[in-house]
């Protein structure tokens, strides 16, 4: 994918899932489908976590609810079936599932549209994950987990850009760059990849893409979730060339799980989200579905 607009059949696969997601995070959703409810079935059985099982209840007994969005797409979830554990969030979801204690059939899916998850009142799930940004305003509403996704940042080029080919900080010295003014991608470039030339500067993203588009820069960096949607969709020929590790800093958006106002699910769901990045699983399941599928280097800075 570095050297070629061709992209990958998960990418091919992904573009309708961007689309949707970068719409909904924008405005905050607008799909006013009925929900709809696909359950595995199960026996009652009690869940059998770190907690008591009164200490982390779920909406029914012996079995764990998650909803995620209907239809879910790669490469959050893959042939829109998160019962297979296939996709960034179907694999995030399944993992805390196993750390509370539910396994198999003792996981139900269930879908919701992405604004009535983020409503006000009563929920017909114990957590919810499409791709939701931690914002004050929702938090009025729901409740988030801790982060299971912090969006890193990537270098969007057409072929036979400068940036092409670039595996280290140095490599990029000498690369014209484009940035949306007062964001964390024009941050990291000022404060990380240091170019030689001052990068150019854009009112907004619009601006950007549409310097990029045209020759005008060598390449634009966004966030990859952003870069992503750019690559797949808005700009012919273009591609996710570079990207760089969480841990180099600029994250831009941070998803969380939702729940309920003031559900006490929330405090068990954090401690096994916790557990997974304490162990290095959650890291490896971002590799899996979400480093590894862009096909985009990974750009150390140190």
């Amino acid at each position: 994918m570095r050297r070629s607009p061709a992209r990958s059949p998960l990418l091919r696969r992904a573009v309708p899932a961007i689309a949707v997601a970068a719409i909904a995070l924008a405005a905050c959703g607008s799909d006013d489908d009925t929900a709809t409810t696909e359950a595995t079935g199960g026996e009652d059985t009690t869940a059998t976590s770190g907690a008591p099982a009164g200490d982390c209840p779920t909406i029914e007994d012996g079995t764990l609810t998650i909803a995620t969005a209907n239809p879910a797409f790669p490469p959050w979830v893959i042939d829109d079936a998160p019962e297979t554990g296939e996709g960034y969030e179907a694999a995030v979801a399944l993992a805390v599932a196993r750390e509370l204690g539910y396994e198999g059939d003792e996981v139900v899916w269930t879908r919701t549209t992405f604004d009535e998850a983020i409503a006000p009142g009563p929920k017909n799930f114990d957590f919810n994950l499409q791709q939701y940004s931690i914002t004050d305003e929702r938090k009025e509403n729901i409740d988030f987990s801790i982060p299971y996704f912090d969006s890193n940042q990537a270098i969007v080029g057409l072929e036979g850009s400068a940036a092409e080919g670039a595996t280290t900080l140095e490599d990029l010295k000498d690369v014209k760059f484009g940035a949306q003014a007062g964001t964390t991608s024009l941050d990291f470039i000022n404060d990380v990849i240091q170019p030689n030339e001052e990068p150019f500067v854009y009112d907004d993203n619009v601006g950007a893409k549409a310097a990029l588009d045209a020759n005008q820069i060598d390449a634009a960096v966004f966030d990859l979730y952003t870069a992503l949607y750019v690559s797949a969709v808005e700009i012919e020929g273009s591609s996710v060339i570079a990207q760089f590790p969480v841990e180099a800093g600029a994250i831009g958006d941070q998803f969380g799980m939702v729940f309920e106002k003031d559900n006490p699910l929330r405090a068990c769901v954090d401690e096994a989200l916790t557990t997974l990045i304490d162990s290095g699983e959650l890291d490896s399941i971002r590799q899996e579905w979400l480093s590894d599928s862009t096909g985009a280097p990974v750009i150390q800075v140190s």
